[in-house]
């Protein structure tokens, strides 16, 4: 596989992601760990029926520790945090806040040894703070309940748990991509441990909702993460860090359309900003 077609593959992970946040509200209220327990049940079973062509395949699972807590923890952690966060709070303004994560990645990759702070990373990360604000600019606290501003701060901090992830992964370029099917089994257990201990079963109502669910496993929550580890592991890095800032604005643009969020002036200056300001920060990750 070339550099390039590993780009492209990884780039199609950029335009799930993109459905992640409409396509989770469409699931209707099904409580936020269940929703994880079913879907990375699906995008887990969906990648392992490979396994049975290549039986060599499974041995990639056998990896240390360490592999395992970075790829259980930033998947388990990011989504459970994520699809709470949907639950709890306006997808719109969640949505935005959760993808702090491409600008937090490029944050967080210049502290890495070797790497330095420099001033259009600063700039990219004020544009994204201004975008942040601007989002609540205009709404009194009032008009925030206790459980919004929990969904608000989920968002939050899933986008530094996805980060966080990203960054550490690209030291794990030995792991095949095979692991990553493991990875979402151990999720969803994990997933479905919490949800079982906490919260209520929800039965999906309407066929809708059940094909939303089949599609966040088999896309967003699935064939996203594969075609996300190929396109870090041997494509252009750069390239792939610099597209991302696009995610904000489409799944923002993808709520609006759905009828799930409702356009304005406010948001989307806030997505501009934030996906300028990422853009900013990322002006070195280009084509050469």
């Amino acid at each position: 596989m070339t550099p390039r077609t590993a780009t492209l593959i990884g780039l199609t992970a950029i335009l799930m992601w993109a459905l992640l946040a409409v396509l989770t509200v469409a699931t209707g209220r099904i409580p936020a760990f269940q929703l994880a327990a079913m879907t990375f049940a699906i995008g887990a079973l969906a990648a392992s029926t490979s396994w049975i062509a290549r039986p060599g395949a499974i041995g990639a699972l056998r990896q240390p520790a360490l592999v395992w807590m970075i790829g259980v923890g930033g998947l388990f952690g990011y989504h459970a945090l994520y699809f709470l966060a949907l639950r709890l709070a306006p997808p719109a303004e969640a949505g935005l806040l959760n993808y702090f994560w491409p600008l937090l990645i490029v944050l967080f990759s210049s502290l890495l040894p070797g790497e330095r702070l420099k001033p259009h990373h600063v700039v990219g990360a004020l544009l994204g703070l201004a975008g942040t604000v601007l989002l609540f600019a205009g709404k009194p606290s009032a008009q925030f309940e206790q459980d919004q501003i929990a969904g608000l701060l989920s968002a939050f901090v899933a986008a530094f748990v996805w980060a966080a992830y990203s960054v550490m992964s690209r030291k794990l370029k030995a792991v095949p991509t095979d692991a990553v099917a493991g990875f979402c089994f151990a999720t969803a257990l994990l997933a479905s441990a919490v949800h079982l201990a906490i919260e209520t079963t929800v039965r999906p109502e309407t066929p809708v909702q059940w094909l939303a669910i089949v599609a966040l496993g088999i896309g967003p929550v699935g064939a996203a993460f594969y075609a996300w580890d190929i396109g870090m592991k041997r494509g252009d890095i750069r390239v792939l860090g610099a597209a991302s800032y696009a995610t904000p604005l489409l799944s923002t643009a993808f709520l609006i359309v759905a009828g799930y969020a409702r356009p304005s002036a406010a948001i989307a200056v806030a997505a501009v900003l934030i996906a300028g300001g990422g853009m900013i920060a990322a002006k070195d990750m280009v084509w050469k």
